[in-house]
C-alpha cells in the first residue's frame, strides 16, 4: 500500500485538458486582486479588530495585524510560486499531491473542504443576521429567523447561497463582474467609515500602547476556551501585553483567509505566470492597509477599556460611544454587502478543491464534469452550494468558527514546506515567481503558522482531531481504493514514484 505516491506536475497539468473537466481561462489581474479583496474584507472588518483589541491587545492590535499579514505574505509567497508552477485547481491539495504523496495530499485537500465550508456556512449564517439588523436598523421589522414544525430555519442563508450558486453555474467571468461590483461598493463604505471616523480619534486613547499583561477573566479559563499551548504547557491565560497581541494575532488571522482561495482558481486565469502573484500580492496589499486604518480608527475613538464593556464590541460600538449613531447605518450596510462578496468567493472555492480531488479520483469522479456551455463545474457547484445552506439555514454553525482558521494554518504549513520539497525534487523548474532568501522564508512561514495554530482555543484541536479521524476514514475506506494513480500504476500505466520527480 504506497500511501506515499506522487502526482507529477505533468500529470496534473494533463489532467486539466481532460475533455469535459477543463476550466476557462478568463480571469485578468484585476479580477484576481479583487476577489483576493473580496473573500478577505467582509463583516469582520468592522468587528474583529475591535474584539481583538478589547479583549486581548488594546491598542497594540495593531501590531497583532501586522503579524498575521505577515504571516500571511510568508505562506502566500509560497502559494504564488506553487501556482505558478502548478496553474491548475485545486491549490493546497495539488501542491501536496505533488510533494508529499496522495495521503497528505488528501489531509490537506479535506482540511481545505473543511476551512471553505465552515467559512461558507458560517459567514452565509451571519449575513442574514446582518440582513435582518440592517433592516431593523431602517425599521423594517423582518426577523432572521423562523419556526416550521418545530425546526428554525434561517431563511437569509438559504436565500444568498442559492443566488449565488446559480451565479457561479453561469459562469466565472459573469461571478468576477458581479463580485467586482460589490466590492467596489464595499472598498467606498469602509473608506468613508475611516475618514469620518478619524475625526473622532483622539491621541490619549492609544495609551498604554501595549497594556500591561492580565490574568484572564475566569469565565474564559476552561481547557476547552484557552489557548491550546497554554493547555500544553499549563500557563495561565491571560489578555493583554505580549501574549495578547500574539493571541489578537491569531484572532485577526481570520481576516486574511481566503488568499488561498485565490489560488484555487490558478486553472481560470489568463497568463497565469503573471496574472497569479500580481493579484494575489495587490489584494493582500489593500487588505492590510483597509484593517489596519480600520483598527487605528477604533482604537482612537474610544478607549479599549470602554470597548472591553461592551457586549458585542464593534466599530459601530465605538461610533455608538462618542454618540454618532447615525454611522450604524451605513456600518450595517457595509457589514452586509462586504459578507455578500466573501460567500461568493468561497463557494467558488470550495467547488474548485473539490472538482481537484474528484479528477483524482478521491471524490466520485461525476463531480469535475465541466458544464460544456458555461465551462463550471456545476454539479459541484450545485452539490456545495446545498451543503452550505443547509448548514447555515438549518444548523447552529457559528459555533465552529475557529475551525476556519486551523484549517487554513494547515493548509499554509503544508504548503511552506512543500516548497522545499518541490526545489529539492524538481531544481529543473523555473516557475515565474519564486519566494526570496532560499529556505529561509518558507521554513518562517511554517513555524509562524503552527505557531498561531497552538494558539487556538483547545476545542479547536479536539473538533480538528475528529474531522482528520473522520477524513482518514473516508480515505481509507473510497480514496485510496478509487485514486485514478493508484489504477494506473497497478496498470503499469504511471511508475510507482514519477521519474520527473525522483530526487
Amino acid at each position: 500500500m504506497n500511501l506515499f505516491r506522487t502526482k507529477s506536475i505533468e500529470h496534473s497539468l494533463a489532467d486539466a485538458d481532460e475533455p469535459g473537466r477543463t476550466l476557462k481561462r478568463s480571469l485578468s489581474t484585476w479580477d484576481l486582486m479583487i476577489m483576493g479583496i473580496a473573500v478577505a474584507v467582509g463583516a469582520g472588518i468592522f468587528s474583529v479588530g475591535a474584539k481583538a483589541a478589547a479583549n486581548y491587545a488594546g491598542p497594540a492590535v495593531t501590531i497583532s495585524f501586522v503579524l498575521a499579514a505577515v504571516t500571511c505574505a510568508l505562506a502566500v509567497m509560497c502559494y504564488a510560486e506553487f501556482a505558478t508552477a502548478i496553474p491548475v485547481t485545486g491549490s493546497a491539495y495539488v501542491f501536496t499531491y505533488a510533494t508529499m504523496g496522495e495521503l497528505m495530499a488528501w489531509i490537506i485537500g479535506w482540511n481545505l473542504i473543511l476551512e471553505l465550508l465552515m467559512a461558507a456556512s458560517v459567514i452565509a449564517k451571519y449575513w442574514g443576521v446582518y440582513l435582518s439588523n440592517f433592516l431593523e436598523v431602517v425599521n423594517v421589522d423582518i426577523p432572521s429567523n423562523f419556526s416550521v414544525l418545530g425546526l428554525t430555519v434561517y431563511w437569509g442563508p438559504l436565500v444568498v447561497v442559492a443566488a449565488f450558486t446559480v451565479v457561479l453555474v453561469l459562469g466565472t467571468k459573469l461571478s468576477a463582474r458581479i463580485n467586482n461590483v460589490f466590492t467596489m461598493i464595499k472598498i467606498a463604505i469602509v473608506l468613508f467609515v475611516i475618514v469620518v471616523g478619524f475625526f473622532y480619534v483622539k491621541a490619549a486613547n492609544f495609551a498604554p500602547f501595549v497594556p500591561g499583561s492580565e490574568p484572564a477573566p475566569s469565565t474564559d479559563t476552561s481547557w476547552a476556551t484557552q489557548p491550546f499551548l497554554s493547555f500544553l504547557t499549563g500557563a495561565n491565560p491571560a489578555m493583554y501585553g505580549f501574549t495578547g497581541i500574539i493571541s489578537g494575532a491569531a484572532l485577526v488571522f481570520f481576516a486574511f483567509i481566503g488568499f488561498d482561495v485565490v489560488a484555487t482558481s490558478a486553472e481560470e486565469v489568463k497568463n497565469p505566470a503573471k496574472t497569479l502573484p500580481r493579484g494575489i500580492f495587490a489584494g493582500l496589499g489593500v487588505v492590510t492597509i483597509l484593517y489596519i486604518l480600520v483598527t487605528l480608527v477604533v482604537t482612537g475613538m474610544v478607549s479599549y477599556k470602554d470597548l472591553a464593556k461592551q457586549a458585542e464590541p464593534s466599530l459601530a460600538s465605538a461610533f455608538q460611544l462618542v454618540h454618532a449613531d447615525w454611522a450604524v447605518v451605513i456600518i450595517s450596510l457595509g457589514s452586509l454587502i462586504g459578507l455578500t462578496t466573501v460567500i461568493m468567493v468561497l463557494l467558488m472555492g470550495l467547488a474548485r478543491v473539490s472538482m481537484a480531488m474528484s479528477r483524482d479520483g478521491m471524490l466520485p469522479r461525476a463531480l469535475s464534469r465541466t458544464s460544456d456551455k458555461h465551462g463550471t463545474p456545476a454539479r459541484t457547484q450545485i452539490l456545495c452550494g446545498g451543503v452550505v445552506a443547509i448548514l447555515a439555514g438549518f444548523t447552529p454553525v457559528e459555533l465552529l468558527s475557529e475551525m476556519i482558521n486551523i484549517g487554513t494554518l494547515s493548509a499554509f504549513v503544508m504548503v511552506s514546506i512543500g516548497i522545499l520539497v518541490l526545489r529539492h525534487k524538481r531544481p529543473d523548474l523555473k516557475p515565474s515567481f519564486r519566494v526570496p532568501l532560499g529556505p529561509v522564508i518558507p521554513v518562517l512561514s511554517a513555524v509562524l503558522c503552527i505557531y498561531l495554530m497552538f494558539n487556538l482555543a483547545t476545542v479547536t484541536w479536539v473538533f480538528f482531531a475528529v474531522w482528520v479521524a473522520v477524513g482518514l476514514v473516508i480515505y481509507f475506506s473510497y480514496g485510496h481504493w478509487n485514486s485514478r494513480l493508484r489504477g494506473e500504476e497497478a496498470e503499469g500505466l504511471a511508475p510507482a514514484v514519477p521519474a520527473a520527480l525522483r530526487g
